[in-house]
């Protein structure tokens, strides 16, 4: 089986780093361009870059691949990969560029995406995250045959994960990472001998994981405990959740809920501060936060950072509730 693969951050470099362990020949890798990138902004190139060049694997770095010569030049390169002739397929997971029908068909037996979520729910663009914050008990990752629509094509594989209350997105990533790569192994094993079936996608329980923004990062808390524990954690690490105090942005993370009685206190109000955490009022319930970054710091014990804030029982976080 004679494979390329296109992707670009580190979920895919270790679905491409278990395809080579697993000898497959992986003959073209696409991925995304140098992006400026850490505090110098020099241009970095992507992991799966990284990991294709440490292996002497040919790399494309189209900007698009629905129009101009980058584009022609890797569709080209799709149908010539393997002496002369095209790919037996390609594999596909967190590319980030929109593959064009003429892409699609150019691998004799067409593109296979790894999703990270158990399809219908969460097609999209963040699917890791978006679990987490509503609050579902497992996730999964599918093996997908690609068509035009967005995630919308067969499932040809698939397992499921459960969802630790402790995990946070960065957590979720690298476990479904690991299965994804050992999932797409066991795929392509049975693609070879004929018998990867196809099953379509049911019509009902479809979701969209949209695109997480830095706005969402942005506390209320007038939302409950539970709802905010979920959140801190799916925006882990990115965009992070954060909160003002003396108009200041400060990130919260690794929070528990605390069982109380009635409200102790305005929504965003902090209640006590010690080595356990701070402890914050919400609209329901009570958040126990253990972690704290401020702007530019490092994540310290959040006692730590109350302290050099002065951030003490009785002052208010964030916006007024009616804000």
């Amino acid at each position: 089986m004679n494979v390329g693969f296109a992707g670009t951050p580190e979920f895919a470099r270790v679905a491409l780093e278990k395809l080579m362990t697993a000898g497959y020949p992986v003959h073209l890798v696409l991925t995304q361009p140098d992006r400026p990138a850490g505090r110098g902004m020099k241009l970095q190139a992507s992991p799966v870059k990284q990991l294709a060049l440490a292996h002497g694997l040919p790399v494309l770095q189209p900007l698009s691949l629905k129009k101009g010569e980058e584009a022609e030049q890797a569709l080209a390169a799709l149908k010539t990969a393997v002496h002369g002739q095209p790919l037996d397929v390609l594999i596909v997971a967190a590319y980030g560029l929109i593959l064009p029908q003429a892409v699609l068909d150019a691998p004799r037996l067409g593109c296979l995406n790894i999703h990270g979520s158990l399809l219908p729910r969460w097609r999209g663009a963040a699917p890791i995250q978006r679990c987490i914050e509503a609050g579902d008990n497992e996730t999964g990752v599918c093996i997908m045959q690609m068509e035009a629509g967005l995630d919308t094509g067969p499932v040809r594989l698939w397992r499921t994960l459960p969802i630790e209350h402790t995990d946070t997105a960065s957590r979720l990533h690298d476990k479904l990472a690991v299965l994804g790569g050992d999932l797409l192994v066991e795929a392509l094993d049975a693609l070879q001998s004929g018998i990867l079936p196809l099953v379509p996608q049911p019509a009902v329980g479809v979701t969209y994981a949209e695109k997480i923004t830095k706005a969402e990062g942005v506390i209320n808390w007038g939302r409950s405990a539970v709802e905010l524990q979920r959140t801190l954690r799916a925006f882990d690490p990115f965009p992070g959740a954060n909160t003002l105090f003396n108009a200041e942005p400060v990130k919260c993370f690794d929070a528990e809920t605390v069982a109380v009685a009635g409200l102790m206190g305005r929504p965003g109000e902090v209640l006590s501060v010690d080595a356990t955490g701070i402890e914050v009022q919400c609209g329901q319930g009570v958040l126990r936060i253990r972690t704290l970054q401020k702007a530019g710091g490092k994540r310290l014990p959040a006692q730590q950072v109350a302290q050099a804030l002065g951030l003490v029982a009785g002052t208010q976080l964030g916006f007024e509730p009616s804000n």
